[in-house]
This record gives C-alpha cells, sequence and structure tokens, in this order.
C-alpha cells in the first residue's frame, strides 16, 4: 500500500500556513478536482486526498496532534467518513457547494427581471446632419407588452393554475449524491419557465406570449458633432421580453454621406479654395465658404500653393460640449487654362523681366564665386 503524502503538501501550504490560507488551498483545489467538473482520470483520488487532508488541518486539535504524530494521529480521526465539512466552518452542503462552483438557485434567477433584446437600425445622414445634429423619425418593427394582458399572457379576468411540476415554487429539486455527500441541485422548472403558474386561457391577442409584434415609429435625437460608424443609443425602444420585464435598447447606426467640397479631419473641417495666380502673387481679399456662410479671408502677397489657412470655431462640435473645432482652407493657385491676346503679351513681358533678373542673378553669384577664387 503506498504511503500517505504529507498533508501540507496534499493543499500545497506551508507548516505555519494560518488558517485562511488552508481554507483558500482547500477550495482552490476542490474547484479543480471535483469529479463533477474534472473528468480526466485520477480526478476523483486527487479529490478524496484533498478532502482527507483539510478534514485534519482545518480543526486546530486534529492539526496539532497531526503536527506532533503524523498520519499516526489521525487513526480513529474518522478521515473520510461522514460529513467532510461537519465543523469546519461551513453552512450546508448545497452553501458549500454553490461557494466553490459559483451556482445561482433558480429561484434568484426568477426573481430577476427578463430583459428584452437590443435592436440595431442603420441611418443614413447628411454631412450637415452631422455637424449641426438633427432630429429623425425611423419605423421600427419589434416585439412590444402586449397592451391587452400588460404582458401576463392571460386573458384579463382570467385565473391561472399552479404549476403541478414545481408546486407553485417556479423550481426543480433534484437529490444528488456526491463525493462532498448529498446536495441539491435547483434548476428553473421547465414548464411553467419558474413563472410557478400555468396560463388557462391565453390572452386572445398575443396567445399567451405576452407580447406582440407591432412596428413603431420612433424618434432619434442625433447630437452635434456626430461621426460616420457612431451608435446612438436610444433607450428602452429595444424589444420588450415575453410575460414582461425591461425592454432592450435600440441602437442607431450612423452613416454620414460625404460633402461635396467639405472634408472631415477629427473635429475640424477642410476645404480648398482656389486663387488665381495674380492674387497668390500681389495679394488679395477673398471669401471662403463654411457651413454658416461665408468668412472673408486676406491673402499676404507671395502665399504658395497649398499653404493652410485657419479659421476658428467654424469645425464640428465636441459631441455633448460647447467646444468647436476649425475650418481649414487649403488654397490652391489656379493655372489659367485659356488665355486673351492682351494676357498672353503681359505674361510674356512678365516671363522677360524674370529672366533678365535671373540673368543678372546669375552673374552676381559668377562673380561671388570668381572672386571667392581669386582671394586664395
Amino acid at each position: 500500500m503506498a504511503a500517505k503524502r504529507d498533508y501540507y503538501e496534499v493543499l500545497g501550504v506551508t507548516r505555519n500556513a494560518s488558517e485562511d490560507e488552508i481554507k483558500k488551498a482547500f477550495r482552490r483545489l476542490a474547484r479543480q478536482y471535483h469529479p463533477d467538473v474534472n473528468k480526466e482520470k485520477g480526478a476523483e483520488a486527487r479529490f478524496k486526498e484533498i478532502n482527507e487532508a483539510y478534514e485534519v488541518l482545518g480543526d486546530a486539535q486534529k492539526r496539532a496532534a497531526y503536527d506532533r504524530f503524523g498520519h499516526a494521529a489521525t487513526q480513529g480521526m474518522g478521515a473520510g467518513a461522514g460529513n467532510p465539512f461537519e465543523g469546519f466552518g461551513f453552512g450546508s452542503v448545497n452553501d458549500i457547494f454553490e461557494q466553490l462552483f459559483n451556482t445561482a438557485t433558480a429561484s434568484s434567477r426568477r426573481t430577476g427581471s427578463m430583459r428584452g433584446q437590443d435592436l440595431r437600425y442603420e441611418l443614413t445622414i447628411s454631412f450637415e446632419e452631422a455637424v449641426r445634429g438633427c432630429q429623425k423619425e425611423i419605423e421600427i418593427p419589434r416585439w412590444e407588452t402586449c397592451a391587452t394582458c400588460r404582458g401576463s399572457g392571460s386573458q384579463p379576468g382570467a385565473s391561472t393554475s399552479i404549476c403541478p411540476n414545481c408546486k407553485g415554487t417556479g423550481e426543480i429539486r433534484r437529490v444528488q449524491q456526491s463525493i462532498f455527500g448529498q446536495f441539491v441541485n435547483v434548476m428553473v422548472c421547465d414548464r411553467c419557465r419558474g413563472e410557478g403558474h400555468i396560463i388557462t386561457t391565453p390572452c386572445e391577442r398575443c396567445h399567451g406570449q405576452g407580447r406582440v409584434r407591432n412596428v413603431r415609429r420612433v424618434t432619434v435625437n442625433i447630437p452635434a458633432g456626430v461621426d460616420d460608424g457612431i451608435n446612438v443609443r436610444v433607450t428602452g425602444e429595444g424589444e420588450a421580453p415575453p410575460r414582461g420585464g425591461t425592454p432592450g435598447n435600440l441602437y442607431v447606426a450612423l452613416t454620414v454621406k460625404p460633402h461635396e467640397y467639405f472634408k472631415r479631419q477629427g473635429n475640424d473641417i477642410t476645404y480648398e479654395l482656389p486663387i488665381s495666380f495674380a492674387e497668390a502673387a500681389l495679394g488679395a481679399e477673398v471669401e471662403a465658404p463654411t457651413l454658416d456662410g461665408k468668412e472673408k479671408l486676406k491673402i499676404p502677397a507671395g502665399t504658395q500653393s497649398g499653404r493652410v489657412f485657419r479659421i476658428k470655431g467654424q469645425g464640428v462640435p465636441v459631441i455633448h460640449s460647447t467646444a468647436r473645432g476649425d475650418e481649414l482652407v487649403i488654397v490652391k493657385v489656379v493655372t489659367p487654362q485659356s488665355l486673351t491676346p492682351r494676357q498672353k503679351e503681359l505674361l510674356r513681358e512678365f516671363a522677360e523681366i524674370e529672366r533678365q533678373q535671373n540673368e543678372r542673378g546669375q552673374a552676381n553669384l559668377f562673380d561671388k564665386i570668381k572672386d571667392a577664387f581669386l582671394s586664395d
């Protein structure tokens, strides 16, 4: 016969471990090796070993004797016999099982309010509506609480009968034997679905379901500053659950149509403003369109194509805030494609002046380089 392992080794604790550390180690190992959870070969034997070790180390007097005399002190202690949790500060066997495996009783599930399913609706809005915010009315097909029976499923005035399966408790209890001993498994009654009663006269409108299919018009408030892909939640406008409870929510998934001229960049708006060569070279005061109208913009002389000008506060509002982004105006110098004879003449004159300036500049540069060599 194989020698017994040290009980401290079995639980994976040191000899000076506290009572709380021993209890925690036992609970952790019991979860891991319980035969109802662990189907591996040897799990049941391991669980028995863990149980036997805790039966001794979990009791102060038995532990003291074991520390002095080892396994010889366990003879007559009844290790592994009877109720293994007796005298160790536990409640009923069912309490232990719920503590170890987090099982909830059927009554706790039954008393919890049911919640209906959430719904999703895809909505396309314009660029301006996304920036400014808007209200939209949409039609939603959904399950709604029956107005006739108010979700009970029973015809008004009709009585209900006690469920013969669960005797009105809404629970089915089955006694099972385990390594722990005897424990009770509690489940929701499948006949009455945990309600404890059965409808004898179903509602004529909903046929006992407690809800009906309907198409409802819902107003959706879309806040200013939303963007493509954002979901707007409308609380309580989802589907009603069977037999009463809390309706789910409606989630409106937004798609924002692109604008013809403006583009969004975070909370800023970008706009490409075409200007003429003369305006860029000489400077000018131009008008730039915004979502709120036109804004005057001063273009300095010598402005290059691609330069960005910022118009404060003409961008996208920050959702649920008074802050707002800016409009970024990107100037693009436009090259004329058709010129009058007079324009061509002036441009040739301009080009000749530029050529002469460049020649003088190059000559001056050559003289400077020559002087630099001669000075050496």
